[in-house]
């Protein structure tokens, strides 16, 4: 006889030996941002006290047919633009950096959009209360690369971040992970190959070296490319 599966909370990664992925500060907000940030997190901020709702759809004032999670949104440009650009689409941004969050919740006071959440802190939490298989895509861009080898085990791709974006994507959902680093690049081509759930889309370089279908750029884009980095994108499906 087949023993039963553990709940979902058991099957779960623990935290307990990971790096944090929490709130940063980096220099003084103005006062406007902070008075942005504060009224803004609590429109658009996802409180994780509150029980995840079975449909995600529910968290957002519009109504909307998939939900996308972006994780390290930094000033937001891309989240800014992928939601204007996909009103049907429900985006749910990380970003632990006050800094980012803060420009971030400025834009949104100037234009809101109600197919917008954000979470302010570690990741890794919000990646725990979404219920199973909530997400059509995750998109982690040019994520902390740790280049320092002794570092490597602090980069969010890892097994235990992979087995929260199993658990949390639908079968077929997408992880878009781009990144100017070569050796993040390869580390993570190789963890995603030896995790099993994801199958990399790519049939020749192009599929790797050319933007994402309406890329709108980064500013860490940009400044990887005049430096002479040469970026990469990634697209793996759910198993």
């Amino acid at each position: 006889m087949t023993a039963p599966e553990p709940p979902v909370e058991e099957r779960r990664p623990s935290r307990s030996s990971e790096a944090f992925f929490g709130r940063r500060h980096g220099k003084a907000i103005r006062p406007h941002q902070a008075a942005a940030l504060a009224s803004g997190l609590s429109r658009y901020g996802v409180n994780l006290d509150n029980a995840a709702p079975a449909a995600l759809a529910a968290l957002f004032a519009a109504p909307v047919s998939s939900v996308r999670l972006e994780i390290g949104f930094g000033g937001g440009e891309h989240l800014l633009h992928e939601a204007k650009a996909a009103p049907a689409t429900g985006f749910i941004g990380v970003e632990p950096f006050v800094n980012g969050m803060a420009k971030l919740m400025t834009a949104v006071e100037r234009e809101p959009l109600a197919n917008l959440r954000v979470y302010d802190d570690d990741a890794t939490r919000l990646l725990d209360w979404l219920p199973p298989a909530s997400l059509d895509a995750i998109d982690l861009l040019y994520p902390d690369p740790w280049p320092k080898k002794r570092h490597w085990k602090r980069r969010f791709v890892g097994k235990a971040n992979l087995d929260r974006f199993a658990c949390v994507l639908k079968p077929g959902g997408r992880f878009c992970f781009a990144s100017d680093i070569d050796s993040y690049v390869n580390w993570t081509l190789l963890v995603c190959r030896a995790h099993g759930a994801f199958d990399w889309q790519a049939a020749s370089s192009r599929d790797w070296h050319d933007p994402y279908p309406g890329w709108p750029g980064t500013r860490y884009e940009a400044k990887a490319i005049r430096e002479g980095r040469r970026p990469a994108y990634l697209t793996f499906l759910r198993r």
